[in-house]
């Protein structure tokens, strides 16, 4: 049996761990790069789908109800990816408050473009903490390439709402980015 037909037919019952091994080979890599995208640590990614996994692992009862383990599994993942930005950034507001800020000039421009683009990838994930759940994962999962049947079947939403879902979004997190940080987008 393909790892897709064990990872996709979640009602079917399984004596061993195929099915779970199918899944974790089927979407690991997958879960990993798109938490990656949303914390912006690889490291922290790859715990935390080790985390989402070793969870499914020990509700192998999941199986058992019917549900959609595959869209369990991303809602999962993305739900610790968002709590570990917030903590992050709860973490770094701690740190600048105990710091004095450093000033630092740049003798290169291509250091001074990577430091503008960590800030204003800091400034995504802030904003992104700063959301509502389903708004931030809707967000998260689309901008991994996921495509919106996915994202309906991680989020328990119709395919057909999706876009709609997803342009309130988009508009929720400009408007929450430009309160914070102004028009510079």
């Amino acid at each position: 049996m393909q790892p897709e037909e064990l990872a996709l037919s979640p009602a079917r019952a399984y004596t061993n761990t195929d099915w779970f091994e199918a899944l974790f080979r089927a979407h690991y890599p997958r879960v990993v790069g798109l938490l990656a995208h949303l914390t912006g640590d690889r490291a922290q990614a790859e715990e935390l789908a080790a985390d989402t996994f070793s969870k499914l692992a020990r509700r192998s009862t999941l199986l058992a109800t019917r549900v959609d383990v595959t869209a369990w599994v991303y809602r999962v993942a993305t739900n610790a990816g968002l709590d570990a930005v917030r903590a992050n950034s709860r973490r770094r507001r701690k740190e600048e408050a105990a710091c004095a800020e450093r000033v630092r000039t740049a003798e290169e421009v291509g250091a001074l473009e990577e430091i503008i683009n960590r800030e204003r990838a800091a400034r995504v994930r802030a904003v992104l903490g700063a959301l509502k759940p389903r708004d931030a994962q809707l967000l998260v999962l689309r901008s991994g390439g996921m495509p919106y049947r996915e994202i309906a079947q991680a989020l328990g939403v119709q395919t057909s709402s999706v876009g709609t879902l997803l342009a309130r979004a988009e508009r929720e997190f400009e408007r929450k980015y430009r309160a914070r940080y102004g028009d510079d987008l």
